[in-house]
């Protein structure tokens, strides 16, 4: 009976184990448009992302959504703690970077003149704005595109007047926006001018909302539709779920909610300089300068447009990591050296060391499982 129970338990345990091998460490081909193959086969160490799944098992990382890898062009490993393959990832701010990619899209058709256009002739049926100063003439595209603009706006400070908590709790969000008084510096504070790259960082969800609908007057289409005729439906995405104001703009800064799959096929667009299966939906040059520095955060973080950019430390080197974020932890990565995109999904939202969290998933598993 003993050696009936044990041969029965060791039948379960491979099973188990097979199960895990053909769901994880080589992902089901759903026909949605994502080459897959084994994660082996892409130099990964499946040892390692099994000690991550363990890691997530046991609760040292918490409120873990999914994770998923690509490598040289392939899926090739798709994890998911919570939900399935289908269930739309709510990943916050980290969203914000598709706004980025169709503020490209709508440069490359010449529907915007360039990231110099000014904000304001686009919206002057807001007229008159509370707060006037000629300097808000002056608001490029470029500005809100880098968390640089002069309005008081800043999503980290509570008592900012353009904090989005404030925003949400109005009906007309792009005159909340462009309503908000031009800033000032304290005298501790680094101006633009004595900056690196001549801009100062304040985090703005509102400007990125406003570029949201700037494009939506650009294109004379609702946002969603822009998105999903011009990026979404080439990459198969069906399913994309908005925010919306009460006024019925689409929120182009954050909480778009798809699948942790279409997310990566995003990434792996940027890290194809901008192509999907032999399509230019993006421009290369449009790519290219979004993931390049522009402003600087801090002194370990710069920022493109819309995107994050950081070393972290893996592989016995620093690693370069592009990356799209949001509240809970979030993030859409680019690894172009490792030919390499992640997603990680998390709803630990508002929670301390919720990014640091998924960064030591990214660090401490996901690349040094990377075998070159």
């Amino acid at each position: 009976m003993a050696r009936t129970l044990c041969t029965v338990l060791a039948v379960f345990v491979i099973a188990t184990l097979a199960f895990s091998q053909e769901n994880h460490f080589h992902p089901a081909d759903k026909q949605d448009g994502w080459p897959t193959a084994e994660a082996t086969s892409a130099s990964l160490d499946v040892t390692r992302l099994q000690a991550l799944e363990a890691a997530v098992a046991s609760g040292e990382f918490k409120k873990i959504g999914s994770v998923l890898i690509a490598r040289r062009g392939k899926l090739v490993y798709e994890a998911y703690f919570d939900g399935n393959a289908s269930t739309p990832r709510d990943v916050r701010s980290a969203s914000k970077t598709i706004t980025s990619m169709l503020v490209g899209i709508a440069i490359d058709k010449k529907l915007v003149p360039s990231v110099q256009a000014t904000v304001l002739p686009y919206f002057r049926d807001k007229l008159p704005l509370q707060n006037p100063d000629p300097r808000k003439e002056k608001i490029t595209v470029e500005d809100f595109l880098t968390m640089s603009s002069l309005l008081e706006c800043d999503d980290w400070n509570g008592f900012s007047r353009g904090n989005e908590e404030r925003m949400y709790i109005t009906e007309d969000w792009v005159k909340f926006t462009l309503d908000l008084p031009i800033k000032g510096f304290a005298p501790w504070a680094t101006k633009p001018q004595d900056s690196p790259y001549g801009r100062s960082f304040s985090y703005c969800t509102a400007g990125v909302t406003t570029l949201g609908a700037l494009l939506e007057r650009a294109a004379k289409t609702k946002l969603p539709d822009f998105a999903m005729d011009n990026l979404f439906a080439p990459l198969g995405i069906k399913n994309a779920t908005w925010q919306y104001s009460q006024l019925g703009l689409a929120l182009g800064g954050g909480g778009l909610r798809l699948s942790s799959r279409d997310y990566l096929k995003l990434a792996q667009l940027c890290l194809n300089g901008g192509r999907w299966n032999g399509r230019q939906l993006v421009s290369e040059q449009w790519v290219k300068t979004s993931l390049q520095p522009h402003i600087e955060i801090d002194d370990s973080t710069l920022y493109g447009y819309l995107w994050w950019l950081k070393k972290f430390p893996a592989l016995g080197r620093q690693v370069s990591v592009q990356f799209m974020s949001g509240n809970g932890g979030n993030k859409v990565a680019l690894i172009p050296e490792l030919d390499l995109v992640v997603v990680i999904t998390s709803t630990n939202y508002n929670t301390r060391g919720m990014h640091e969290q998924t960064e030591k998933i990214l660090t401490d598993y996901v690349l040094e499982a990377v075998r070159q």
